[in-house]
């Protein structure tokens, strides 16, 4: 990876912290109580860019890369596809920010980061303070739903759950132009206007690694299996999430496959609590004040709603 990319967070510290036996790089900054961002596919921590300072100016950021993107280290890849379970990188982000000094904060997650945030409130309530999900539905509510008109609108999930080395092969023929289209085509301009070209050279950057390329497949693979195995068995243990939960969603975002997503969340958390911000499916770039608005009164109320 290049070493003169952009600093998009000035006045940001960057540190690498090992937790889990797995090295998560991340920036933070800010001042206030601890607030946990992670990013979703196919991006990095530098997706926050655009709403961290005026977050900063309320809360302590933490912004990692998840296990395998970005500057964090690769896991090996297994049968069970373990180590890329949002179970295993819920339990690496506690660890993390334990290390950093934080038994409790507050949580927001950006798609597959949405799938950590609500499998950490699942699996490890007492570190949680309030939790919100963007633009994401729960695992096994989308293979569940899965049709032909869901199936031609996520059909990502399906490829990239193949199995190795074939969608990794096929990315790493052209890997830019892969994230491009797949990133373009996820917004409400189909285009890539709401990214910077800041944000992009550091998406273009990493994304153009093979290894790199091969477990943000494998993040899929586990979706397809011990994910939704972990899903299936809480819904049918009747297991709820207990804090308070923001569920955010572009009004032409990815999770209007369904008719009321705020519906779909309820039935995971009877506090859910949203609503259906301007854009496609990356908030934090297409809606950024929008979304810092959203944030920001969710977690200072006293109530989560």
């Amino acid at each position: 990876m290049k070493n003169d990319l952009p600093d998009l967070f000035p006045g940001f510290d960057s540190i690498t912290v090992e937790a889990n036996d797995v090295r998560l790089f991340c920036r933070t900054g800010g001042s206030g109580p601890p607030l946990l961002l992670l990013h979703g596919y196919p991006q990095s921590h530098v997706c926050w860019h655009k709403v961290a300072p005026q977050l900063a100016e309320h809360f302590t950021l933490v912004l990692p890369d998840l296990p395998g993107y970005g500057r964090s280290s690769v896991p090996p890849l297994s049968d069970d596809h373990a180590a890329y379970s949002k179970r295993s990188m819920a339990s690496a982000m506690v660890g993390l920010m334990k290390v950093l000094g934080h038994s409790t904060f507050f949580l927001a997650g950006h798609d597959r980061g949405g799938r950590v945030a609500y499998r950490l409130a699942l699996d490890h309530p007492q570190a949680l303070l309030k939790v919100a999900v963007l633009d994401i539905l729960p695992t096994c509510d989308y293979w569940d739903r899965m049709d032909r008109l869901f199936g031609l609108k996520i059909y990502h999930w399906m490829f990239l759950a193949q199995a190795a080395p074939f969608p990794e092969k096929t990315i790493s023929a052209a890997p830019i132009r892969f994230l491009d289209h797949t990133l373009a085509s996820w917004t409400a301009a189909k285009n890539l206007s709401c990214f910077s070209k800041e944000a992009m050279a550091h998406n273009r950057d990493w994304f153009c690694e093979p290894d790199r390329v091969s477990a943000t497949c494998e993040d899929y693979r586990a979706g397809a299996t011990i994910d939704y195995d972990h899903d299936r068995a809480d819904l049918d243990a009747g297991r709820k999430i207990l804090v308070p939960l923001l569920a955010l969603w572009g009004s032409k975002g990815i999770a209007t496959s369904v008719d009321d997503p705020l519906e779909v969340w309820r039935g995971w958390s009877r506090t859910a609590v949203g609503a259906a911000l301007p854009g496609g499916h990356f908030l934090p770039e297409e809606a950024p004040e929008e979304t810092v608005t959203a944030l920001l009164e969710f977690f200072a109320s006293t109530s989560g709603s």
